[in-house]
């Protein structure tokens, strides 16, 4: 059978999935409420920056297996897998995720399915969210045990999204029957056999990601926390890094010691993991998160700390040069960005901030247009007294110290990421300081 895909939600997830699902050769339809939103894609603009994802959008416009639409009866007569890809923000003033755009959409979507379909979940959500949605979309849709759940969690990375879609290092199905696994078994089917596949319940799926998730920041705040100990000791938590790094059992990966991780998923995603082990008793076993998070956030404050002293202890009448807005490299998402996080703070202490980015500009500038924004790295750091590299764009590691040096007020800058060469820059008569480094 050659399965009609729809997504609902065309969000950072939702873009994708649709164009890469359209990439593998089935027909999609792509829904969201925002009609604007929905007008930019069918005109093949993408409303977020990730490298190449663009390009496969429009090629599949063009040869018609991709189309947008606002209309929920259109989905359920056109789809026989419905993946739903809405997000599951941290509720204000609570850790908690709010799953209530995942609620929305199964109950605008189930009336109107009359016919045999699958449902896919693919949001991070809390354990214990699959079930209740399976047994609402059983009682709300007409065809009853029909239209069946599974849960099939995404494990991209912003900036390699296309990558991990159209070759994943694994792929979970959370289901509940052998017709839901062959169905999306089929439809994976395309990605090649060489893909680990590991089929599970409801709750292991919704905890994959979760785990991930968590044991990921946990390696990130580890090596930032023994940074902290090497500012105390003097110690060189970069060599420190590359040493455990030898360890097979440790690898260097996420073990990159530096402001620490933001985005739209890491940190709201520990807290709402926290806040779900609390609801179910198992509060203690997930107490360590709540240091993981404290770290992370520490790092920040260090930063701004680190600047000042670079400043003579106050940003009041200083010009502060910030290289970068987006949290990560290669992407225009600036929720929860340690970088704005640090500018924002050192402006509201006096200091004169101008933010240079080479893609989040736009989104920086709506978000915070208190600060002053550059058009490029050295328009930003014209007459700055410190310098602080906060995203590890290349274009920043590639900067030449002594151009760069040539606009500054004086030639002092923080590597808020461990990125550039120390000695390349000492050499060219900077003051150098980085998070965790003599």
């Amino acid at each position: 059978m050659a399965y009609r895909l729809t997504v609902l939600g065309t969000g950072y997830l939702g873009a994708t999935h649709a164009a890469c699902m359209a990439e593998l050769g089935f027909e999609v339809l792509g829904l969201d409420v925002d009609a604007a939103k929905i007008e930019r894609l069918r005109a093949g603009d993408l409303p977020i920056h990730e490298p190449g994802l663009r390009e496969v959008l429009v090629r599949n416009l063009a040869n018609g297996r991709l189309r947008f639409t606002t209309s929920y009866e259109e989905v359920a007569e056109f789809g026989d897998v419905h993946f739903v890809c809405v997000g599951t923000p941290q509720k204000r003033g609570e850790n908690a995720a709010d799953v209530s755009y995942l609620d929305a959409v199964v109950e605008s979507l189930a009336p109107h399915l009359t016919r045999e379909c699958l449902v896919v979940g693919k949001s991070t959500v809390p354990v214990g969210t699959a079930q209740r949605l399976a047994d609402k979309l059983v009682r709300l849709a007409p065809s009853g045990t029909n239209a069946e759940l599974a849960w099939n969690p995404e494990f991209l990375r912003e900036g390699f999204a296309v990558q991990d879609t159209l070759h994943p290092n694994r792929i979970v199905l959370g289901v509940a029957s052998e017709r839901a696994e062959k169905i999306l078994r089929d439809i994976y089917a395309p990605l090649g056999e060489d893909v680990p596949v590991v089929v599970t319940d409801y709750p292991t799926s919704e905890l994959v990601k979760n785990a991930a998730n968590a044991f990921l920041a946990t390696k990130i705040s580890f090596i930032n926390a023994m940074a902290e100990v090497c500012e105390s000791s003097h110690a060189d938590v970069k060599q420190l890094s590359l040493a455990l790094s030898f360890d097979e059992r440790i690898g260097g990966k996420f073990l990159n010691p530096g402001l620490g991780f933001g985005g739209g998923c890491l940190p709201k995603d520990i807290r709402a993991f926290m806040a779900r082990a609390g609801e179910l008793g198992a509060d203690q076993a997930l107490t360590f998160l709540r240091e993981v998070d404290a770290i992370n956030m520490r790092r920040r404050a260090r930063m701004v700390d680190l600047a000042r002293e670079l400043v003579g202890g106050s940003f009041h009448g200083c010009t502060v040069a910030v290289l970068g807005a987006a949290f990560k490299p290669n992407s225009d998402d600036i929720r929860d960005s340690p970088a704005l996080d640090v500018a924002v703070t050192i402006g509201h202490q006096g200091g004169r901030v101008t933010v240079y980015d080479p893609v989040a500009l736009d989104n920086a500038r709506m978000a915070h247009p208190e600060l002053t924004y550059g058009e490029s790295a050295l328009a930003a750091a014209r007459g700055a007294h410190v310098v602080l590299l906060l995203t590890e764009w290349q274009e920043f590691i590639d900067l030449d110290p002594e151009e760069l040096g040539q606009v500054v007020a004086t030639r002092k800058i923080v590597d808020g990421r461990n990125a550039l060469d120390a000695e390349t820059w000492r050499a060219a008569a900077w003051h150098y300081r980085a998070l965790g480094r003599p």
